[in-house]
């Protein structure tokens, strides 16, 4: 099980969270319960990004199999709490995901296996051919997405969907790539991502399962325009990184030994995973 005491995590997961007392505790509960009956030691990182509510009590309360423990981040943005949680793992496999769990966590099986695969990067797409999207917000938001979308695919390894809140690494290569991270706002996850093709990483986009949830911050009228800038300098920085050597790949983590490592035929086999 994914709860042995005094081993080391094999898997953690960052959440970051800003004013999410009201769905934190549902999202928490779904998450450990998946995470304790993984195969795999796992735990949970909640990021504190400045909230004003009873955030940061829900965690340091929290009581379960799977360890959860809070880090506070005051710099305002999702893409700040992001690098904090990252930042702190030591986990051969990490990873983040929003607190809302539009995602269905079933996805954590093939993420798994994927990274016991070797693969260095493994997100969801909700534009995946066998993805189920129910409720995917307005027109003009969808339109929007795909729009975006295809301005970055360039410098995220073509990947169709980069604003799924559901990507993992290998603990080496996420780490590495946060560390360079410096978009604040919700386009980080391009320059996150850009940040590992530019080592050599190859994305994988795998099928999810996605429900949209009320509660969003994200609006169309008050970050488009923030976003785009954050493209902008993205893509500047990019440009200036083309004309220097490029940073090697950190070295693959070392192969667990023991009780961590996943036993043959555990799970699925992923041999479905395509390209989003």
């Amino acid at each position: 099980m994914g709860t042995w005491r005094g081993a080391p995590a094999l898997l953690e997961i960052v959440v970051p969270a800003r004013d999410e007392a009201e769905r934190l505790p549902a999202g928490l509960a779904q998450l450990c319960a998946k995470l304790a009956g993984l195969p795999v030691r796992a735990e949970v990182i909640v990021v504190d990004n400045g909230s004003t509510d009873g955030t940061a009590e829900i965690v340091r309360s929290w009581r379960g199999e799977v360890p959860v423990r809070l880090l506070s981040c005051e710099r305002p943005g999702k893409g700040a709490a992001v690098k904090t949680g990252l930042a702190a793992t030591r986990a051969p496999y990490v990873g983040f995901m929003d607190a809302d769990m539009a995602t269905d966590l079933a996805a954590l099986d093939e993420v798994l296996v994927l990274l016991r695969e070797g693969r260095p990067v493994v997100v969801g797409s909700r534009r995946h051919g066998r993805s189920v999207v129910e409720g995917y917000a307005l027109p003009v938001r969808r339109l929007g997405a795909i729009t975006f979308n295809r301005l970055v695919r360039d410098l995220v390894g073509g990947v169709a969907d980069t604003q799924c809140g559901f990507k993992f690494f290998a603990g080496p290569l996420g780490r590495a790539a946060a560390a360079d991270l410096r978009t604040t706002g919700f386009s980080f996850d391009v320059e996150l991502l850009a940040h590992c093709v530019r080592r050599g990483a190859e994305v994988t986009a795998i099928p999810v399962v996605w429900r949209d949830r009320p509660g969003s911050t994200f609006s169309v009228r008050r970050h488009s325009l923030e976003c785009l800038l954050d493209l902008a300098r993205i893509r500047a920085r990019a440009g200036r990184r083309a004309t220097s050597p490029v940073d090697a790949a950190p070295p693959a983590p070392e192969p667990v030994k023991g009780a961590l490592a996943l036993p043959d035929g555990g799970l699925p086999s992923a041999s479905g995973a395509g390209p989003g």
